[in-house]
């Protein structure tokens, strides 16, 4: 995790080469060494050399991609994970995806480090390997879960009889819209919450 103490990120620049430019150290980088900078906590931007465009997130989901196609790699994404992702784009929820992964992320940290200690103590580093897999899982399914509460609409945008209570399965005049959402966002929230706590 980045270290929220420090003042300004380190600034990587891009040339049209493809080549990296650490502006700190003076050197030319790699993916991969950016990638070890965020494992390190090292926080830094990526700005393109020529338009002075901050094009950070671009390389850190290059990143990614790299990561996930590392020969002999576990991969972290799984591929419904991927596809659900994908669905967001465009969909009328997706302000609410970045905030929620964010959370999702964080619960993610907080929960490893604390089982790590435990399971090393305890039985090994083997042990651990098999906990956090189970965590995983078992955030994955947080996260469907919490999606799935998001997405009250199937395909077509009808509403899922298993997923929806027989009363608001009626259209909503538009006087009664907002209510209805606010409604649906409290309901979302209490899941949200009892769920975490699970």
């Amino acid at each position: 995790m980045a270290d929220s103490g420090k003042s300004t990120p380190t600034v990587i620049k891009k040339y049209a080469n493809r080549r990296l430019y650490h502006t700190g150290t003076s050197t030319y980088v790699t993916l991969e060494d950016l990638a070890a900078m965020v494992q390190g906590g090292e926080d830094f931007v990526v700005y393109d050399a020529k338009s002075g465009e901050d094009i950070t997130r671009s390389v850190l989901t290059q990143i990614i991609f790299e990561q996930e196609n590392k020969a002999g790699s576990e991969n972290l994404l799984p591929v419904a994970f991927l596809r659900q992702l994908i669905r967001f784009y465009g969909d009328s929820m997706r302000a609410m995806v970045p905030s929620f992964l964010e959370f999702s992320m964080d619960h993610l940290a907080r929960e490893q480090d604390g089982l790590r200690e435990k399971m090393s103590q305890t039985f090994g580093p083997s042990a651990f390997q098999h906990a956090m897999e189970e965590q995983v899982r078992a955030n994955m399914s947080f996260f469907t879960e919490a999606m799935r509460m998001f997405t009250p609409f199937g395909p077509g945008g009808q509403a899922a009889a298993a997923e929806k209570p027989a009363e608001a399965t009626a259209v909503a005049a538009p006087k009664g819209e907002l209510d209805d959402l606010k409604r649906q966002m409290a309901e979302m929230q209490s899941r949200l919450e009892a769920l975490a706590k699970k």
